[in-house]
């Protein structure tokens, strides 16, 4: 039986769902990397895996999957030995999940790839920064992290489902807000002071799923400081 193949780049906050749930559970996946700021998302061999030139992907054993939330579900269903918080049998419980899984796209994600993009990471992808649109996400992200606080993480304790175990949401919405540590520090105090039961949401996160999480997380926390060292460095100028 072939080997399952993960094609990620840590960059990537989907990207980083995938990989730190594989290392949680012991999910034997080679990972094969996938340069986005060189362009070989675009490439013909990626593009037989993927049609739709994103990341994540994967292949196992000649089954080709993309879209990560898919690609968690099938994981947590189709890998022996995946404990059930992950993705419960129970169908009221899954049924949650798949609600906030589905909501985050919208939602969470859609404010801060937008805000992250245009205010930091276009230049990387050859676009100019739009501060006009970085504005516009940055409400709707505030907007979401409201809605977290209030529907899912308001009088209690743990996860977003009430769970005392993390689900696949949480890890999905977790690596979400870590794509914000891109930001300027103050920017990044500023949402996570004004939503503080997100942020102890996050730290509970991390903690629990430690030491992968923190370790996947080491490339994108090398680009943070280094996009801070040269924000400091511009305003020294000015």
């Amino acid at each position: 039986m072939g080997k399952l193949r993960i094609f990620v780049d840590r960059m990537s906050q989907p990207s980083r769902a995938v990989i730190i749930f594989c290392l949680t559970n012991g999910i034997d996946a080679e990972e094969r990397f996938v340069n986005l700021a060189k362009g070989e998302h675009r490439k013909p061999e990626f593009k037989s895996i993927n049609p739709m030139s994103l990341v994540p992907a994967m292949d196992d054993n000649g089954f080709h999957l993309f879209e990560s939330h898919a690609m968690l579900r099938y994981l947590a269903c189709a890998k022996p030995n995946i404990k059930d918080h992950w993705y419960p049998v129970d169908v009221k419980k899954r049924a949650q999940i798949d609600c906030i899984l589905d909501w985050h796209h919208n939602s969470l994600r859609s404010g801060s790839v937008g805000l992250v993009f245009n205010s930091v990471l276009a230049p990387v992808m050859g676009r100019p920064l739009d501060l006009d649109a970085a504005a516009e996400a940055e409400s709707l992200l505030r907007a979401s992290l409201k809605g977290m606080e209030a529907l899912w993480l308001s009088d209690k304790e743990g996860f977003l489902t009430g769970s005392l175990q993390p689900s696949i949401a949480d890890l999905s919405l977790a690596c979400e807000m870590m794509q914000l540590q891109l930001l300027d520090k103050s920017k990044v105090s500023d949402l996570l002071d004004t939503s503080p039961n997100v942020k102890s949401w996050l730290h509970t996160v991390e903690r629990t799923l430690s030491p992968h999480f923190s370790q996947v997380h080491e490339t994108l926390l090398k680009a943070a400081n280094m996009y801070q060292k040269r924000r400091e460095r511009e305003a020294r100028k000015d």
